[in-house]
C-alpha cells in the first residue's frame, strides 16, 4: 500500500480532472490525504481520500478584487502570494510529512507548495498539468508573446527575493523555473492526448498524456429538438451580461435547442426583461420551468445558473465555450466540435489548437450575426464534427485515470 499527499490549488478546473485518479487510488487500497479548500471538499471526500483543508493559509484568497485581478499577470506579485501561502503551510506539511511519511507526493502544476515541499523532503514528485504541458517549442506554438518574456526578465529581482525567503526555510530552490516550470525530468501527468497537446514529441518519457479525465454525468438533460447548442462561459469570469444577450437576440428565431449557463453573476431581471421585450415581437414563449433561472425564452432556449456539463455535452451538437482546458478536453471527448472565446491568453492557447485541428471555429465578434454565423457554420458542416470525433478517439485511448495513477504509483515505487 502506497501513502500519496496531493495538492491543488481552489478551482474545479484544476481538481475535476484529478478526481477519477484519486478514486482509482483509492480503489485499488493506496492511502490519500487531499490538501485542497473547503469548496472542493465534498468532491475530494466522494473518492475516498482524506480531505485536509488550506483555507486558512492561503493569501490569495483574502486578496482585494484588485490584488486577485493582478494574479496570473504580475509575475513578481504572483510569486509573493505563492511563496506566502508555501510558508504559510511550512509548518503543518513539516508535521504531516513525518506523520504520513508520504511514499509520493502529487501537486497541481499551479499549487507550487507541492512542489516545493517534495524538493525540501525528498519526496518523488510527480506534476499535475491540467493545461497543455509547456516548454521552449510549444511555448512558441502556443502564442507566448515577447512581451511576456521581457515582463519575466523585468520580474526577476523582486522573484530573487521570494526565492531568498524559500531558502532560509530550508527550501533548496535555485530560480523561479524550479516552482513554476517542469523539466524533462519531472515526471507530469498531462490531462490531454499526444495528439491534441501542441508538441507532444518533445517531451520526454517522464510525461504521459493520459488524456481528458471526465467523471460520469450526475443528471440527464432531455433533448428536445434535433441541434442542441450548449453556451457557458465557465465557472470564473462569467460575468458577461451583454454577450448572453446577444445569444439569446442571435438564436431566438433558429430551431436549435439552446441550454444557456450564466453562473451566479448575472443579473437575471436583465435576460428576464429581454425576454418579455422578444415576447412582445409575438415570438413563442415556452413554459415555467421549476430548475431553470427564469422561464424558457422560447421553445428551445433555457437559462441556468448551472448545469451538469457532463450531462449536456452527451447530447450537445456544439459548444460556444470560453475554451478553459476542462471544459474544451470534455467536449472533444464526446466528439462535440466549438465555438471558441477564449478570455485569457491560456484560453486562448487552448482555443488555437482546437482550430488548428478543425474541431471548431473562433468567434470573430459577440454580436448576433457572428454568433449565428458561426454556430450555423459549425452545426451544418460535418468536418467540424468528425474532427472532434478523431480527437475523442485519442482521449479514450490514452488510459485515463488508470495509467494516472499506474503512473504515480511508478513514481511510489522508485
Amino acid at each position: 500500500m502506497s501513502r500519496i499527499l496531493f495538492f491543488n490549488i481552489p478551482a474545479h478546473g484544476h481538481t475535476n480532472p484529478t478526481l477519477g485518479v484519486v478514486r482509482e487510488l483509492v480503489r485499488r487500497g493506496h492511502q490519500v490525504w487531499y490538501y485542497s479548500y473547503e469548496p472542493m471538499r465534498e468532491k475530494i471526500e466522494d473518492t475516498g481520500a482524506a480531505f485536509i483543508a488550506c483555507d486558512s493559509f492561503d493569501r490569495e484568497r483574502h486578496l482585494s478584487a484588485k490584488d486577485a485581478a493582478r494574479v496570473g499577470k504580475d509575475l513578481a506579485f504572483s510569486v509573493e502570494i505563492l511563496t506566502d501561502t508555501t510558508l504559510a503551510l511550512n509548518e503543518m506539511v513539516r508535521r504531516d510529512v513525518g506523520r504520513f511519511k508520504p511514499d509520493c507526493i502529487v501537486a497541481d502544476s499551479m499549487a507550487v507548495w507541492g512542489k516545493a515541499a517534495a524538493l525540501k523532503y525528498g519526496i518523488p514528485f510527480v506534476s499535475s498539468t491540467t493545461t497543455f504541458a509547456f516548454n521552449q517549442y510549444s511555448s512558441k506554438i502556443m502564442g507566448r508573446r515577447m512581451r511576456e518574456a521581457f515582463a519575466f526578465l523585468l520580474a526577476m529581482p523582486k522573484v530573487g527575493r521570494q526565492i531568498k525567503r524559500l531558502k532560509n526555510h530550508g527550501y533548496p530552490i535555485k530560480n523561479v523555473l524550479d516552482i513554476l516550470q517542469n523539466d524533462n525530468d519531472t515526471h507530469t501527468i498531462v490531462y490531454t492526448s499526444p495528439e491534441f497537446q501542441p508538441c507532444a514529441e518533445t517531451f520526454s518519457d517522464k510525461y504521459a498524456f493520459v488524456g481528458a479525465s471526465v467523471r460520469p454525468a450526475r443528471e440527464e438533460i432531455v433533448k428536445t429538438r434535433d441541434k442542441l447548442l450548449y453556451i457557458s462561459m465557465g465557472t470564473v469570469n462569467n460575468d458577461m451580461l451583454p454577450f448572453y444577450e446577444q445569444c439569446i437576440r442571435a438564436l431566438a428565431g433558429t430551431d436549435y435547442q439552446v441550454v444557456l449557463s450564466v453562473g451566479n453573476a448575472v443579473d437575471v431581471r436583465k435576460l428576464e426583461e429581454l425576454a418579455e421585450c422578444l415576447r412582445a415581437g409575438n415570438l413563442r414563449a415556452g413554459s415555467l420551468r421549476a430548475d431553470s433561472l427564469s422561464e424558457e425564452i422560447y421553445a428551445d432556449i433555457t437559462v441556468y445558473r448551472e448545469v451538469d456539463q457532463i450531462g449536456v455535452l452527451k447530447k450537445a451538437d456544439v459548444f460556444l465555450s470560453h475554451c478553459g482546458m476542462n471544459s474544451v478536453n470534455e467536449s472533444l471527448y464526446f466528439g462535440v466540435p466549438l465555438v471558441l472565446l477564449p478570455q485569457t491568453s491560456e484560453q486562448r492557447g487552448v482555443a488555437r489548437r482546437a482550430a488548428e485541428l478543425g474541431a471548431g471555429i473562433l468567434l470573430e465578434r459577440a454580436e448576433p450575426a457572428a454568433v449565428l454565423k458561426a454556430v450555423r457554420r459549425v452545426m451544418e458542416e460535418k468536418a467540424f464534427r468528425e474532427n472532434a470525433g478523431k480527437i475523442s478517439e485519442g482521449f479514450r485511448t490514452c488510459g485515463g485515470a488508470e495509467r494516472a495513477a499506474d503512473k504515480i504509483l511508478e513514481v511510489c515505487g522508485q
